[in-house]
């Protein structure tokens, strides 16, 4: 059963979804607001939204139905709302390693991924922050939304509902593993393509080549060849 709850207002979606799941078949339910104060993106970073501009959407997946591994449910999670962004803006979308959506060169969809144990119950949280139809990104230079993007003015609560009952069904057949890698190896942002890249605090030339089931990045660097990374071990300047 799948259902999605609204906030007028809250902190995040992710830390108030919890809240909503109350019964045992609470299996695919989805919460969302357009006033989320204080989101939270990959490992500790803030996800900042402009209240009644974008979306902020969490769903909470029963993990009973989730055969795959943390890393591969990672990649499908991206590839769906990267097939959802890309029919909604009529124009190709692409995937920053590990789950950001990149919209004609700029960053308009953040996931945030967790696993919780609520009533007995496992779950993935999914937090997803869509930039809908915010027009200034004052200090993200690398940031935008479906309307910079695009220039269409989506409607929020249609564009919410869509992307729940998407999402939802989606989730619910799952593919194999290995098609998932395919299909997330194609959708990569600058893959094949030379690239800067920050290690440490060194910058360095290289080719994104592929991201493997194990949840790395395998990079061709200019100076050390092709090696694989972790989140947080580099970063894709662009």
């Amino acid at each position: 059963m799948s259902q999605l709850f609204y906030l007028n207002e809250c902190s995040s979606t992710n830390d108030e979804i919890s809240k909503f799941l109350l019964y045992e078949n609470s299996d695919f339910i989805g919460l969302h607001t357009f006033n989320q104060t204080k989101g939270r993106g990959q490992y500790g970073n803030v996800w900042t939204q402009t209240a009644g501009k974008n979306l902020a959407y969490t769903l909470a997946v029963n993990t009973q139905h989730i055969l795959c591994s943390d890393f591969i449910f990672n990649y499908y999670t991206a590839i769906i709302v990267r097939d959802f962004l890309a029919k909604l803006a009529d124009s190709d979308v692409r995937i920053k390693w590990p789950n950001d959506i990149i919209l004609k060169g700029k960053k308009i969809v953040g996931i945030l991924i967790e696993k919780k144990k609520i009533n007995q119950n496992n779950y993935f949280i999914i937090g997803t922050g869509i930039n809908i139809l915010q027009d200034k990104f004052d200090e993200i230079s690398n940031a935008g939304s479906l309307l910079t993007q695009t220039g269409v003015q989506f409607d929020l609560e249609e564009v919410a509902f869509n992307f729940h009952t998407y999402l939802s069904e989606k989730l619910k057949n799952i593919p194999s593993d290995q098609e998932i890698l395919e299909v997330f190896n194609k959708s990569l942002f600058r893959k094949n393509e030379i690239s800067v890249f920050e290690i440490g605090k060194q910058r360095q030339n290289g080719i994104i080549r592929h991201a493997d089931e194990k949840g790395e990045l395998w990079i061709e660097l200019e100076n050390d060849g092709l090696r694989p990374f972790y989140h947080k071990e580099v970063k894709l300047l662009y």
